[in-house]
């Protein structure tokens, strides 16, 4: 016998801000009962944790931004899967709390960071932007995050820091797409120090207003948007200002899509790669799927998708 679902009406369907009040409550009075078995510092942070911004609507595009769960159900994020579905099922394993940064290199102040420290003082702001993949799929996301300028400064780079690199978190417990040699771990990616201080670069905390959730690359993810979403490294535990980018990540797939001003002007094609559509990334070309990449196939699909960080 076949029991059909009964359909549920708009009416019985909770609103966004209820359910994330509901979820963060719910996550209080777990975290309370858990006090007296977990360390204080390692209580988990309730996800989509409300933030305070201000909009910049100069660095932003016109663009209607996709869908929350678009946004938070289609990445590329190979430390918890190849497929893009995949992150936002495994992600739930990254504990984004505590959470601390690593400075060094050319730079007067070095250093181990909290990262509530690291980005104490800076003010939040919202920018739209279009995300775009070298698969030939793209999005328009509201990022929340604070200008990566603003953040390097506190360091003071010397004159011998030509290029900034980062690293992402290497904890295969936590990441389990590192379990298998896809790439060589931890993942890393650069800039150099022009781009890295330039006016659009953002240092990301959050989307829609609410904390970035984990698929994303919570806690601290970057975004430089005349540039494929591979070199927007996630989940950042280590910043480093070198005067060799032999150290870094700085090869020919930086090169941009476009140019920086073009990113927040209406209308601008991008001028190379397929054409793109930013209402859908389930419309998108993806790369062709295997079960049981080889470590050489899987190489190959991650270097011409860019498929670690977008």
């Amino acid at each position: 016998m076949i029991t059909r679902v009964p359909r549920i009406a708009p009416s019985e369907i909770t609103p966004p801000e209820v359910y994330f009040s509901r979820r963060a409550l719910l996550a209080g009075a777990l975290a309370t009962g858990a006090s007296a078995l977990l360390p204080a510092a390692e209580a988990p942070q309730a996800q989509g944790t409300a933030l305070t911004y201000t909009a910049n609507p100069q660095y932003s595009v016109k663009d209607t931004p996709n869908k929350y769960e678009e946004i938070a159900g289609y990445n590329n994020f190979y430390e918890f899967g190849t497929d893009k579905d995949e992150p936002s099922h495994n992600a739930h394993t990254l504990k984004t709390r505590p959470w601390s940064v690593a400075v060094s290199g050319e730079a007067e102040v070095h250093g181990t960071f909290d990262l509530d420290d690291l980005l104490k003082g800076l003010a939040l702001e919202e920018r739209i932007y279009r995300f775009r993949c070298v698969e030939a799929w793209s999005m328009v996301v509201p990022w929340v995050g604070v200008p990566l300028s603003s953040l390097l400064a506190r360091f003071k780079p010397t004159s011998r820091a030509k290029y900034v690199g980062f690293t992402t978190l290497y904890d295969p417990r936590q990441m389990p797409g590192q379990r298998v040699a896809v790439l060589n771990w931890p993942y890393v990616e650069g800039l150099r120090i022009d781009e890295a201080m330039h006016p659009l670069t953002l240092m990301v905390v959050g989307l829609y207003g609410r904390a970035l959730p984990n698929q994303d690359g919570a806690p601290l993810r970057l975004i430089v948007p005349w540039k494929y979403g591979f070199k927007g490294i996630k989940s950042i535990v280590k910043i480093d200002f070198t005067s060799n980018p032999s150290r870094r990540r700085t090869s020919t797939a930086s090169t941009p899509t476009s140019t920086p001003r073009s990113i927040i002007r209406a209308g601008v094609r991008r001028p190379r790669g397929a054409s793109v559509r930013p209402s859908s990334p389930r419309g998108a070309r993806r790369c062709p799927s295997t079960v049981t990449p080889s470590r050489w196939q899987a190489s190959i699909r991650a270097w011409i998708c860019g498929a670690i960080s977008e």
